[in-house]
């Protein structure tokens, strides 16, 4: 079993959270939707500082909502995730929990889940989904190949899964068109996409992160801002900078993914995006043909 303890959060000098919202030790699947819950209402009730904050809490009692029109819609065992361990599917699995405190009965066996496996994943990411996933009480079902067909054979094993949580923002490639509830396009295995935080900004994701104290793959504070695989992803250049030693030398260092702000500039550490290149398939949105698609015409995303 893996070791349940998660990497540091951040710590936030607005934040009224002094410890780690994951703990370190052992927790039921109960006793941790009670504790990001609570954390998460008294975020919730209290009068933002900041805008930022105030953005935060909007999108929050948003995606709240359309989790739990779906526990609604669907049985808990119908229901999956999609978790890699970045940062919005980590945002997500938070909210994922939150809701489910008030979902009767509450559940006491693990979470389903689906980890699609980058074909050359960061030893980092690897050990923080190991790690989270131990946390969480996800049952992560692993697979080792491209989105299409790991969704094909997920579906196939589990043949109970309706509907899949999906951590997709807007500005992820062919997410523009994308709502709350979608089915995937033509061409993709038949299931419901569920998208609580399809429109979320980047700085609203690390803003969460950062005042909740979410622990997060180290790698984002090495200056990584989107995480693919060893052989195309690279800290982004535009939070490089010059660092100059005690003894004169210059080296080249990165500051943290969450000091950056603008949502085009998410990608920049990826080879395709820098490139001008159209995204892999495996950068594709989940469910979303090239071309989105309605009634098997091209058009606009079920």
């Amino acid at each position: 079993m893996p070791d349940p303890t998660p990497p540091n959060a951040r710590p936030d000098a607005s934040s009224p959270f002094t410890d780690p919202l994951l703990p370190s030790g052992e927790i039921n699947l109960p006793d941790l939707c009670r504790r990001i819950n609570q954390r998460i209402t008294d975020f919730l009730v209290k009068d933002a500082e900041t805008e930022a904050l105030r953005s935060v809490q909007k999108h929050t009692r948003i995606a709240l909502g359309v989790i739990e029109e779906a526990l609604k819609k669907y049985s808990l065992t119908s229901l999956s995730l999609s978790y890699n361990g970045g940062k919005d599917c980590l945002v997500l699995l938070i909210l994922y929990l939150a809701a489910l405190h008030n979902h009767q009965p509450s559940p006491t066996t693990p979470l389903q889940s689906v980890y699609i496996v980058s074909s050359h994943p960061f030893p980092e990411v690897e050990d923080f989904v190991n790690t989270s996933s131990a946390t969480c009480s996800l049952q992560l079902s692993r697979y080792n190949m491209s989105m299409k067909p790991a969704f094909t054979a997920y579906l196939q094993e589990h043949k109970e899964v309706e509907a899949i949580f999906v951590g997709t923002r807007r500005t992820d490639p062919h997410g523009e068109f994308l709502t709350h509830f979608d089915r995937t396009d033509h061409g993709w295995p038949d299931f419901m996409r569920v998208h609580p935080v399809i429109d979320w900004h980047y700085v609203d994701i690390w803003n969460f992160i950062i005042h909740l104290q979410i622990p997060y793959c180290p790698l984002y504070d090495q200056g990584y801002t989107s995480l693919g695989g060893t052989t195309d992803t690279h800290p982004n250049p535009a939070l490089r900078r010059q660092s100059v030693s005690e003894s004169g030398t210059s080296k080249v260092i990165f500051r943290p993914a969450y000091e950056l702000m603008a949502d085009n500039e998410e990608r920049l550490g990826r080879d395709w995006e820098r490139k001008g290149a159209p995204p892999p398939a495996s950068e594709v949105t989940i469910g979303s043909t090239e071309e989105p698609v309605v009634d098997g015409e091209v058009g606009k995303s079920l």
